[in-house]
């Protein structure tokens, strides 16, 4: 007798989730695709309609659903019922396009004919100052859980849910590949926010006492992973290395400006080392791990398309 097999997500094919799209207007061009695509994500206008159309078309309902709860949370608490910002957590590997997928969803859900406000923050702000990383040995392992200050991330989320006006987020470089001193980004009452990182749904460890205690995760609405395989992930790391290498890596102030000067197979073999010995173990030791706590998930292909989609049911 075989045991029956359960998934809490259900599946769908490319073609059976472009159908979810419904009546959702496409209100992008191909312009707009092509601003906001990071450097190596060649997505096209025809795959932003067909993912990424359904996507808002589902989000305009779970965000409808947690106002109503909202409501009638306010209502039986007897409060003014001030407005609670929707987040939205998009997580994954290095290179598999994370920003692109959360600089889309921004564009699509600013021009929802509600015209909310949708901002956008990426974890980087909430990394150590290098300077911290290198007093704890850490510069090696920049990207993993240790390497951020989760206590801050919590507490400026925690502030957004609450309602609070203006919240303020260090700022990140990736030029300097550091914080940028008495530099920050400035969230101000946002209908919708966009959190963007690696380890966004990490839950960390319980205490034995009993104690409650709160994740960053506990502060999504909604959460998206993007997915693809680890050979396709480590191509994907070192075609970008190499096209910052004759990009931004030039820059006299980039921290990477000696990668710059590699010859191309010295390059390639550095960025995969950088891959195999930082990348890929946070991958599968963080990363990875938190797949299946995702409410979306998104898998590409090594066309950098994605192939199928898995909601979550439960």
């Amino acid at each position: 007798m075989s045991k029956l097999s359960y998934t809490p997500y259900l599946s769908f094919s490319i073609d059976e989730w472009a159908r979810l799209r419904a009546d959702e207007p496409m209100t992008l061009n191909g312009e707009d695709i092509e601003h906001l695509r990071a450097l190596n994500d060649p997505i096209s206008l025809a795959e932003a309609e067909i993912v990424y159309l359904p996507l808002t078309r589902l989000l305009s309902f779970y965000v409808e659903a947690i106002q109503g709860i909202h409501h009638a949370s306010t209502r039986f608490l007897g409060h003014n019922g001030a407005k609670v910002p929707f987040i939205i957590g998009v997580a994954g590997s290095v290179a598999v396009g994370k920003s692109t997928t959360a600089r889309i969803l921004r564009a699509l859900l600013r021009r929802w004919p509600s015209s909310p406000k949708v901002d956008l923050i990426t974890t980087d702000g909430f990394l150590y100052p290098n300077k911290v990383l290198e007093e704890r040995g850490l510069m090696q392992r920049k990207g993993f859980p240790e390497s951020y200050d989760r206590s801050a991330f919590v507490q400026f989320l925690a502030a957004i849910k609450s309602g609070q006006p203006k919240v303020s987020a260090p700022t990140y470089s990736h030029l300097v590949y550091d914080i940028v001193p008495d530099q920050t980004n400035t969230v101000e009452s946002p209908d919708i926010l966009i959190v963007e990182g690696l380890n966004i749904l990490q839950p960390g460890e319980l205490p034995r006492t009993g104690n409650p205690i709160v994740f960053a995760s506990d502060f999504i609405d909604f959460s998206i992973y993007i997915d693809a395989d680890e050979d396709v992930l480590e191509a994907w790391y070192v075609e970008r290395f190499m096209k910052l290498r004759e990009t931004a890596f030039r820059d006299p102030q980039s921290f990477f400006k000696r990668f710059s000067e590699l010859s191309e197979l010295t390059a390639i073999s550095t960025a995969k080392s950088i891959w195999q010995s930082i990348n890929l173990p946070n991958l599968r030791e963080n990363i990875l791990p938190t797949r299946g706590r995702a409410d979306l998930i998104l898998k590409k292909g090594a066309d950098h398309s994605i192939h199928e989609v898995a909601l979550r049911k439960v």
